[in-house]
């Protein structure tokens, strides 16, 4: 026991020696060694001060700046060298500043550890470059006060507010979330592009070491900057956005509740993603925007802050027929020249269960496109659902059909490189015993019970990121490339690559040839069918129109679309809120995208749409 003591006494007696050396030695760096004290006789300390960098620069496709840098200060102030005799009135005019705010600032609690009357601590934050500039020339005559420079976001253009997101002071929870990346008063990005690339985007921050007198005044540079840290910018995003295209679409969306999805069919690159009503990113924008800007947006009943380009979930419609067709044909129950009647809706055992709208009778699957025939592709999806298993065992067809829904994308996220993206949903086989169980305990379901899923209605959501991408799937004639909003990052003079997942193809399972035949029928929609104000001279447009159900008011107008036919530059989804048919709203602003961005104009003869298409209304009336 004696021995243990004594060992222990032994090694705390050598932990105090070993100490000691070490601040004997440090004080003869300090005073011998280091010239640095000799040469400031003044200086008693070092001051680290942090060094922000600018964060990266976001271009869209062309070479055209998205979002830039502006300049913000901070104002810091160091208690013990402020000057009793300022002139306080002239220095809160320079401002803009009430004397209240002055004294307040200033009356700390200086017992708090918090704070230290030779510690810089923010005076007044956010300074504009301007509102700087009125205050530099005279700062000399305010001892105490000094700029920390910031870096803040900027737009040139009102555009694209949902895909650039926005950036915001670190709060509470980011700093304790962050394991030490981040400090108080740090910038982040908060959603978009901001969010998603913040690693990318925000770069590393440096340090300055300051020689300071025992006031706390600056001396000069510590070793003349030589163990200085310099900030390291962060890295430029180049975008798939075509700014151009972008902003037109948000014209033709203008007094609309919807969304707008194009896609570069071979790249998966997003030309342009709209949410309608949107904002002016700049509202957002740090030191911009007078009291509350995101309150109000917040409150604002037409949720213009709610991205429904991949956060809005609903039902497809009859966009969704040309999955139930590429199914059917690929698993043999649908014959591609196959004749299904309809007598103006579906009849089952004699009884009218899904209405449809006159057409001429449908002798083959791209006639069924063509017409949006209800009757066929309630039809084709039931001998889907029953083919396996027979009428009284759905459970395998619906299987067999989900696992091709899984492949193109649907009831998961996509993976787009943007926070929030929604799943969207298809029922499974468990949903629906689950659901007809809790109905009537025992109680089984069939195919008939279901078979608004075969017309992209019932409990069947997709975002409309996701139908774009099913568009882009069938141009692309059986593949997509995962969507995604950048093309590269640039730092110190290097592109770097996209990650291989937004360069791989993601084959679905169905031969080439069946999509071939729907491609077949989506042009006829479009010359002949039920989008025929898509039609464009010269670009064959290959769509399909779908009139979602709306139990809450005004059906949703809804069409999908790719163009030209053969080697598609574009897939596009037009989303438009309580407005009716499909063909109405959705279909000639989805068409007027597609000419815009094929031949960067309106033909004459195309005018009186994009003009009515511009000066519609369709906002319902809120409460």
């Amino acid at each position: 026991m004696a021995d243990t003591f004594s060992r222990r006494q032994y090694i705390i007696r050598s932990l105090f020696v070993l100490a000691a050396f070490g601040l004997i030695y440090r004080a003869f760096q300090l005073q011998v060694l280091d010239s640095t004290y000799k040469e400031n006789p003044d200086a008693t300390a070092i001051d680290e001060q942090v060094v922000y960098p600018a964060r990266g620069t976001i271009y869209d496709r062309d070479g055209e700046i998205l979002v830039y840098n502006v300049p913000m200060y901070d104002l810091m102030v160091t208690y013990n060298q402020l000057n009793e005799d300022m002139d306080t009135a002239a220095f809160c005019e320079l401002l803009g500043i009430e004397r209240s705010y002055f004294e307040q600032t200033l009356d700390k609690n200086w017992r708090d550890p918090r704070y230290s009357k030779s510690v810089p601590f923010p005076f007044l934050t956010q300074l504009s470059a301007k509102q700087f500039a009125a205050l530099e020339e005279r700062l000399y005559q305010f001892p105490g006060f000094s700029p920390r420079l910031r870096h803040a976001r900027g737009y040139p253009h009102d555009n694209a507010c949902h895909v650039l997101g926005y950036i915001r002071e670190a709060d509470q929870n980011d700093i304790k979330l962050s394991d030490g990346k981040y400090e108080p008063r740090d910038y982040l990005g908060k959603s978009g592009l901001e969010l998603s690339y913040e690693d990318t985007l925000r770069g590393e921050k440096g340090m300055s070491l300051i020689l300071k007198d025992n006031l706390g005044r600056e001396v000069g540079p510590y070793k003349d900057g030589e163990l200085d840290v310099d900030a390291v910018f962060g890295k430029d995003l180049i975008t798939t956005i075509d700014l151009d295209l972008q902003a037109y679409g948000e014209l033709l969306m203008e007094n609309k509740i919807g969304a707008v999805v194009a896609l570069e069919p071979t790249t998966g690159e997003v030309l342009a993603m709209i949410s309608s009503p949107n904002y002016n990113p700049n509202l957002l924008a740090i030191g911009h925007g007078k009291g509350n800007p995101y309150g109000r947006l917040s409150v604002d009943k037409t949720q213009p802050l709610f991205d429904r380009s991949i956060m809005g979930q609903y039902p497809p419609g009859s966009l969704f027929k040309t999955i139930v067709a590429l199914v059917g044909m690929q698993e043999g129950y649908l014959d591609p020249n196959r004749t299904i009647p309809c007598s103006g809706a579906y009849y089952f055992n004699g009884m009218r269960l899904t209405g449809c709208h006159g057409h001429p009778t449908c002798l083959n699957v791209e006639m069924g496109i063509q017409h949006s025939c209800n009757a066929y592709f309630v039809t084709a999806f039931r001998e889907i659902v029953d083919g396996p298993g027979g009428f009284r065992n759905p459970e395998k067809g619906l299987d067999l059909f989900n696992s091709y829904l899984d492949k193109f994308g649907l009831g998961k996220p996509l993976g787009i490189d943007l926070p929030r993206e929604q799943s969207g949903f298809y029922p499974t086989t468990q949903f629906y015993t689950d659901y007809f169980n809790k109905q009537q305990e025992g109680q089984r379901w069939n195919s008939v019970w279901i078979r608004s899923l075969g017309i992209g209605q019932g409990e069947l959501q997709m975002t409309n990121l996701q139908m774009a991408n099913v568009a882009a799937t069938i141009a692309n004639r059986g593949f997509y490339v995962t969507p995604h909003l950048v093309r590269g990052y640039r730092g110190s003079g290097v592109d770097v690559p996209i990650p291989d997942r937004f360069t791989r193809r993601n084959y679905v399972g169905i031969d080439s040839s069946y999509f071939e035949i729907i491609a077949n029928g989506m042009e006829k929609v479009t010359v002949s069918g039920t989008a025929r104000m898509a039609y464009i001279p010269d670009i064959p447009v290959c769509g399909k129109t779908g009139t979602a159900e709306n139990p809450h008011g005004e059906d949703h107008s809804v069409f999908f679309a790719f163009a030209p036919k053969k080697d598609p530059k574009i897939a596009i989804v037009v989303y438009v809120e309580n407005s009716g048919f499909g063909g109405t709203y959705a279909a000639p602003i989805a068409s007027l995208m597609i000419e815009k961005y094929m031949t960067d104009t309106i033909s004459d003869n195309r005018q009186w749409l994009e003009k009515r298409m511009l000066e519609a209304n369709l906002l319902p009336e809120l409460p």
